[in-house]
């Protein structure tokens, strides 16, 4: 498993602001009427629909967030590519019960409701790798918020009425059903026009940038951009033994509280972003984020002393300075769902445990405090 010290999760490490290199593309935006939602905020989500099918789409009540639906379906979960690390095997059968995923990655505007109504507390850090005011300025409304822990995560999803997805969840969004792939959008090598990766873009970019990039449900910024919480705790040997119905990862976490994340960040290699890349870091304090081995090699992971593939991209001055902040960066991208709870074993017996951030609904389980 590859532990990020980059800080993994959801959020920027800090970049090179690559501004207009020549033939470089720049991203795409896509209309996301919800991103920025005027509506008041509202605690209760929504129920599920019984008649919601593939392709469906709706709006969060708290925050606006766009959702896609997921539906029942079995998939075939772990690595089977040739840089496929040992705790991506073996690779195994999982079914799902249908639930709503976030479309994006939850935005700073998103996080600022959650912080006004008192339920979340402020990134810990306002700024990115290369603006000071990230968290806090308009321009940067639609952009992921980043510098947030694992418990703020779950923060969020609670007053959101979601939760974060498993890490099941999450892949047989990235993945579907239907094929073994790599990435997201198929087989195909990343490129700059289907995810922010490998330092192409310098820091974060707006939430829904890269259309073409998205999962065969239609879920954006799976790949790249930042990392991304998941509720469940880290085991290197959980496939293993792993139910087939709806799991949600092991009772607790190896050598500490360690909690999933996935989806690789714009400072990371091509394979970071595999759908089925495993990173971890410790949760749920902020002050848990630490880093193995050499801190300057973002796109590297530790833990196993495996290294992904490093960016070709020289680092400016200014990436190895704010190293320390990176390690802080987590992406709140939350799949929040609705309904039953199915999992016997309820996430608050676990230390810390808190439910949710990419937020699904449907299968969705209920929050334990």
């Amino acid at each position: 498993m590859k532990k990020v010290y980059v800080v993994l999760a959801v959020l920027t490490l800090i970049a090179t602001a690559c501004g207009s290199s020549s033939g470089q593309a720049k991203p795409t935006p896509i209309s996301l009427p919800t991103a920025l939602p005027t509506q008041e905020v509202a605690t209760n989500p929504t129920a599920r629909p019984d008649n919601a099918k593939v392709g469906d789409e709706r709006s969060a009540k708290a925050d606006g967030m766009a959702q896609v639906f997921i539906p029942d379906g079995s998939f075939q979960m772990g690595g089977v590519d040739s840089d496929a690390q040992p705790d991506e095997k073996p690779l195994h059968k999982v079914t799902l019960t249908g639930f709503w995923m976030d479309k994006v990655e939850v935005t700073n505007y998103m996080y600022s409701l959650c912080v006004q109504a008192g339920a979340c507390d402020p990134p810990r850090d306002f700024k990115s790798a290369t603006r000071d005011n990230y968290f806090t300025s308009s321009d940067f409304g639609d952009y992921p918020v980043i510098y947030v822990s694992w418990q703020d995560a779950n923060n969020y999803c609670t007053w959101a009425g979601r939760r974060l997805p498993t890490e099941a969840e999450w892949e047989y969004a990235a993945r579907g059903s239907a094929d073994y792939r790599r990435f997201p959008w198929g087989e195909d090598s990343p490129t700059n026009s289907l995810a922010n990766y490998d330092y192409q873009f310098g820091d974060t970019t707006r939430v829904g940038s890269f259309p073409s990039g998205a999962s065969p449900f239609g879920v954006l910024d799976l790949a790249g951009n930042v990392w991304e919480w998941v509720s469940d705790f880290y085991s290197p040997t959980y496939y293993s033994g792993s139910p087939e119905a709806n799991p949600t990862g092991p009772v607790a976490g190896v050598n500490g509280p360690r909690k999933v994340i996935r989806g690789g960040s714009w400072a990371d290699g091509f394979k970071e972003l595999r759908v089925s890349i495993r990173g971890f870091s410790l949760a749920p304090e902020e002050n848990d984020f630490i880093s193995q081995g050499d801190s300057r090699d973002l796109g590297d992971v530790d833990h196993r002393k495996i290294h992904g593939h490093r960016s070709q991209n020289r680092r400016p001055a200014s990436v190895d300075e704010n190293l320390s902040d990176v390690r802080k960066m987590i992406r709140v991208a939350v799949s929040i769902t609705d309904g039953n709870r199915r999992d016997p074993r309820p996430l608050g017996r676990h230390p810390g445990a808190a439910v949710a951030h990419r937020v699904p609904r449907g299968h969705v389980p209920e929050v334990h405090d």
